[in-house]
């Protein structure tokens, strides 16, 4: 099918859910996962296997409304076959083979606001990096759309800079296969 003279080729679609109540985890999940696989109820089943004989469950919110930890996140992949490999913020960012590595999650401070009312805490968000049709976006569920991060140049730059403001947490997703060969590390 060809197209008119002049005419942009239309964007790859890319899956992005917007932020609802405490539940970044679920969409870091679903954003890097590019499909809707969990929800809320997914979450706190995994929550409960967790913690089966706890009564404040210790890997989400006491109010029931998300904050899910890590724990939750790299169950969830593990049951899609996935791993979540810790990258290790010492190493330099050019050992990392991106090709290798189906997405990132990030944990990240996040300001904390009562509507316009910005208040000094801060709280832990997860968020979402993937590739789509050779272009990396960054899948943020505060965001109103995808945002275009480029090649692997610029993920690269947009990790140096999470990471250095230095509250910045990073997991790898990436197949058993990749995992168990480690190769998504390249030794320089």
């Amino acid at each position: 099918m060809s197209q008119a003279p002049g005419a942009q080729p239309s964007p790859p679609s890319v899956y992005h859910e917007r932020q609802r109540l405490e539940l970044c985890a679920v969409h870091a999940l679903n954003n890097v996962l590019q499909q809707q696989l969990f929800s809320q109820e997914a979450a706190d089943e995994i929550c409960k296997r967790l913690a089966p004989d706890s009564r404040l469950n210790p890997h989400r919110s006491l109010l029931g409304t998300g904050n899910y930890d890590v724990n939750v996140i790299m169950a969830a992949l593990q049951g899609q076959g996935l791993a979540a490999v810790w990258w290790d913020r010492r190493r330099p960012l050019s050992q990392l083979v991106l090709p290798r590595v189906l997405g990132l999650i990030l944990n990240l401070p996040s300001p904390v606001s009562l509507g316009l009312l910005s208040l000094p805490l801060r709280r832990r968000h997860w968020v979402a990096l993937r590739q789509v049709d050779g272009i990396y976006y960054n899948l943020d569920s505060k965001l109103r759309a995808p945002e275009v991060l480029g090649n692997e140049d610029g993920v690269r730059a947009f990790l140096a800079a999470a990471l250095a403001q230095g509250l910045c947490e990073v997991l790898l997703v990436v197949t058993k296969e990749v995992e168990e060969k480690g190769s998504w590390l390249r030794a320089d």
